[in-house]
């Protein structure tokens, strides 16, 4: 029976890394799979799943505007897919979510997706918020914290050198401008593990 998955983690817990192994798994066996990602997310350009470790597909972009249902539906009717995954799931919609629970409810296809549960504000993104809400089952992606070793559960945004707790939900970056890190150290970056020992 197919289901809604969504795998969360902080930034640098190998989401993207693990959504390209899972499309790499299915097709190795002759199982077509539907690869998307948000088009808000262009560090790697728009329509590219991109890793940090070198990685990179391109793949078809989910605009605002993009009927999740609809292009899933339409590949369907080209092809059979064995399922649809989903990466930066953060950024979808409350109606791409929806959509998406109609591709599994109605289409039997399994909708994998990755993405952040919290901003850098440690609010919920939309597209979070709603797969915490609708999806069959959930899982942790654990990284460890940028500064001690205690798992990350947060995202720190950085602009020169300083943390910053306000502003825009979405900034596209990488390390540049994001750190994964643990309650304690987001609340005081300025703690190292070094001076927590003196």
């Amino acid at each position: 029976m197919a289901q809604l998955f969504f795998k969360y983690g902080a930034m640098n817990s190998g989401k993207s890394i693990d959504i390209l192994k899972v499309a790499h798994n299915y097709e190795e066996q002759g199982k077509p799979v539907e690869l998307l990602t948000s088009g808000v997310d262009t560090r790697a350009g728009r329509g590219v799943i991109a890793s940090r470790i070198g990685l990179k597909r391109r793949v078809t972009p989910v605009m605002k505007d993009t009927n999740v249902y609809k292009l899933v539906k339409d590949v369907l009717a080209d092809h059979k897919i064995y399922c649809v995954l989903i990466d930066e799931a953060q950024f979808l919609t409350k109606e791409h979510v929806l959509q998406l629970t109609k591709i599994v409810d109605e289409l039997g296809v399994p909708v994998m997706t990755f993405g952040l549960k919290n901003d850098f504000r440690n609010e919920l993104f939309e597209g979070s918020k709603y797969l915490l809400i609708y999806a069959d089952k959930i899982e942790e992606m654990k990284t460890i914290c940028w500064f001690c070793p205690h798992k990350a559960t947060m995202n720190l945004r950085i602009h020169n050198g300083k943390p910053v707790y306000e502003g825009d939900q979405v900034q596209i970056g990488g390390n540049e401008s994001y750190y994964p890190v643990c309650r304690k150290h987001y609340f005081h970056p300025e703690l190292t593990s070094e001076q927590e020992n003196d």
